[in-house]
């Protein structure tokens, strides 16, 4: 089977592309002119915001990988145009050149409100106010509509492979109530989580993937050796940031990375 991997380079893409690999996957990088392509892999040389040279990439797969996102910048325009523009010009190139193809796109649980009065359920009215989440929204609408055999896979906090990740965490919740929790999951259950996908487990749904404890900001901190100042305030919201895995359990997803202090006793982080 030839995947095309989108992001093939970026935070979650150079740590899935080698285990899907090692898996037996022909692995087909989209890269922009000038990028080294990952070992194993075959390159093709590609954006996503240009569509001409799309096809070329597409042609021959049996599946694609959409992980390209942009999301560390204040640039609202340039979030917009490379997550929704960019996965219209790639469902657009699939419908034309593999029209029978696996599209697996990669979202995230910000899309789920702040207020929520449970976990984040992948049947949860959305509306986001931010332009990561609510153009990752839009992008979702645009790929279920497409025709396309689609799967949407929705990641909270991602970590571990030693990508600095968790450890850049102190530098943005030290203002946050220490006892909010959140879901997360390593890079390695990614993989799982994508191998699933592609086999079909996944086929026309929004699954959200996650570990199996989600984990307060007060112990993550302090599995990084941090410290922040402890509260016993009531917790304004929750469920924040906290995702409902129980479909990707049912459709068979078992995280071989079951919390976060497993990572750290294995040396995972």
């Amino acid at each position: 089977m030839t995947v095309l991997i989108t992001g093939a380079t970026g935070l979650v893409g150079e740590r899935l592309l080698p285990r899907l690999v090692d898996a037996g996957f022909a692995c087909r990088a989209l890269l922009r002119a000038g990028k080294s392509c990952p070992h194993g892999s075959e390159a093709a040389t590609g954006d996503i915001l240009d569509p001409s040279t799309l096809p070329n990439a597409i042609r021959g797969v049996a599946a694609i990988v959409h992980l390209a996102a942009v999301f560390r910048t204040q640039d609202a325009d340039l979030i917009w145009k490379s997550n929704l523009d960019g996965t219209r010009n790639l469902i657009a190139a699939a419908k034309a050149h593999a029209p029978d193809a696996r599209f697996i796109m990669a979202s995230t649980s910000h899309v789920y409100n702040k207020d929520h009065p449970h976990p984040g359920r992948e049947d949860d009215p959305l509306d986001p106010q931010q332009a990561y989440p609510a153009s990752k929204v839009a992008a979702e609408r645009e790929l279920r509509e497409s025709g396309l055999n689609w799967s949407i896979i929705r990641f909270p906090f991602v970590y571990g492979d030693g990508d600095g990740h968790l450890e850049a965490l102190p530098n943005y919740v030290r203002n946050w109530h220490p006892a909010q929790r959140m879901s997360t999951v390593h890079h390695r259950d990614i993989a799982t989580a994508v191998k699933l996908a592609l086999a079909g487990a996944f086929d026309r749904r929004i699954v959200n993937v996650a570990d199996e404890a989600p984990a307060s900001i007060y112990e993550l901190l302090s599995i990084l050796g941090a410290r922040m100042e402890s509260s016993a305030e009531p917790l304004s919201n929750p469920w924040h940031l906290h995702v409902d895995g129980s479909l990707a359990r049912s459709l068979g997803f078992r995280p071989t990375v079951r919390t976060v202090h497993q990572a750290q006793q294995e040396g995972l982080l």
